[in-house]
């Protein structure tokens, strides 16, 4: 585990959900050679396995801006990367960013962070009601239907509209950027040509077409000084394993997600 004391106040913060993820998915392609740009950057070019906090969006994002990340698969204490500060918690080290406000995006605004936010699935449609709730952490918000899942291009209009926001920035305006990467999150059928239904292999391809796009926003913000760096899925997706689909439901395919935390800097 980093310590997040490092690098807040002084370096970025880029945190990337890759909406309904799954860690066999991710794995594969990986290991298929489908996803170079994350191969590159990743800690040991290879996934974490963790365990999400919740089975859908909006709850699994709640708890993440909480502080409460997914945690390591396997028994033990872990310590976290962002802690709230409360009396009694176990999970706060000396390692962990801790702070007064009730989600860290606030925390890191009030040291002077930019921070902005750029759509993907519903829950970030800022479009009043629900959907408004977590992009409301946020001082800067984009969300559009070319952001959404409907769009085959909506990683790479995602990608184009970070670039603009850090372009608008000099370099020691300190940035914390979150992206919610609609691409993975069903209907990945989109991504194969005449495929009628998702599957592995069409979130595969998906995470395929995102990973091309994300080589130019590493590239940005290591040229900015670098950045604490958090990539995961916020859940998984059941493919009718055990007669399940979908997700907000607990098995496996759901709450194994992938994670790789990192400080992502120029290569020498």
């Amino acid at each position: 585990m980093l310590n997040a004391n490092d690098y807040i106040p002084h370096k970025d913060v880029l945190f990337i959900t890759l909406d309904s993820l799954r860690y066999d998915v991710a794995m594969q392609a990986l290991e298929a050679g489908r996803t170079p740009n994350l191969a590159r950057v990743i800690p040991n070019g290879t996934w974490e396995l963790r365990h999400s906090p919740a089975t859908f969006t909006f709850a699994a994002h709640q708890a993440f801006f909480a502080g409460f990340l997914p945690t390591p698969a396997f028994p033990g204490r872990h310590s976290r990367l962002f802690a709230a500060k409360f009396e009694g918690s176990k999970t706060t080290s000396e390692k962990s960013f801790v702070y007064a406000e009730s989600n860290w995006i606030k925390a890191l605004e009030n040291l002077g962070y930019f921070t902005f936010c750029i759509g993907g699935v519903g829950f970030f449609r800022d479009t009043g009601g629900l959907g408004s709730v977590l992009p409301n952490y946020f001082e800067h918000v984009a969300y559009s239907t070319a952001l959404g899942v409907q769009s085959r291009s909506s990683t790479l209009n995602q990608v184009t509209q970070a670039l603009r926001y850090l372009r608008e920035l000099t370099d020691t305006d300190r940035v914390c950027m979150f992206i919610n990467v609609s691409a993975t999150h069903s209907p990945t059928r989109i991504f194969v040509q005449g495929a009628t239904k998702d599957s592995l292999e069409t979130q595969a391809a998906a995470l395929e077409h995102v990973d091309r796009h994300l080589g130019k926003l590493f590239e940005v913000f290591a040229a900015r000084g670098g950045a604490l760096c958090i990539i995961c899925a916020d859940h998984g997706e059941a493919f009718g394993e055990d007669g399940f689909y979908g997700h907000r439901l607990a098995h496996e395919t759901v709450w194994n997600v992938p994670y790789a935390e990192f400080f992502l800097e120029e290569e020498p």
